[in-house]
C-alpha cells in the first residue's frame, strides 16, 4: 500500500493526461481558396484582370454557422493569397461569406461536413458586382 503522496503523483498525472486526451475530440479542417472579381468595370481583351490587393481579401471573411444556418460558429480570415483555413469540431455546418456591399458568391450558403482528422476543401468565387 502507498503511504506517501509522492507515490500517488505519477498515478494521478497519468490519470489526468488520459482523462484530458480522452475527452478532447479531434478536429477537422475547412480550407479553400477565394477568388474575387471583377475588380474593374471594364476588362479589356488581352489585358489581365488585376490581382486583388491584400486589403480586398482582408475586408472579406468566410463565416461558418451551425447546420441550421442561424448560429455563427467561426469566422475565417482570408490571407493575401486568397486562402483561408479554420479548425472545426466534427459535424455539419453551413458556410457563407460576410456579405459586404453587393458581394455575392454562387453556391453559397453551402452545407459541409467536417470529419475528425480530415480536410474539407471549399473554394469560393466572390462576385463583386462591378460592371
Amino acid at each position: 500500500m502507498f503511504t506517501s503522496r509522492k507515490h500517488w503523483l505519477p498515478i494521478l498525472a497519468a490519470a489526468a493526461l488520459f482523462g484530458c486526451s480522452h475527452q478532447q475530440q479531434a478536429s477537422g479542417v475547412l480550407t479553400g481558396h477565394v477568388s474575387i472579381g471583377p475588380l474593374v468595370p471594364v476588362v479589356r481583351e488581352g489585358v489581365p484582370e488585376p490581382t486583388p490587393a491584400p486589403e480586398v481579401y482582408a475586408a472579406r471573411q468566410v463565416v461558418i454557422y451551425r447546420s441550421d444556418g442561424r448560429k455563427e460558429i467561426a469566422r475565417a480570415g482570408i490571407d493575401a493569397s486568397g486562402d483561408y483555413r479554420v479548425d472545426l469540431a466534427p459535424g455539419n455546418y453551413v458556410v457563407d461569406i460576410n456579405h459586404g456591399g453587393i458581394d455575392m458568391a454562387s453556391g453559397l450558403p453551402a452545407e459541409i461536413q467536417i470529419q475528425a482528422g480530415q480536410i474539407t476543401r471549399l473554394d469560393i468565387d466572390i462576385d463583386t458586382g462591378i460592371r
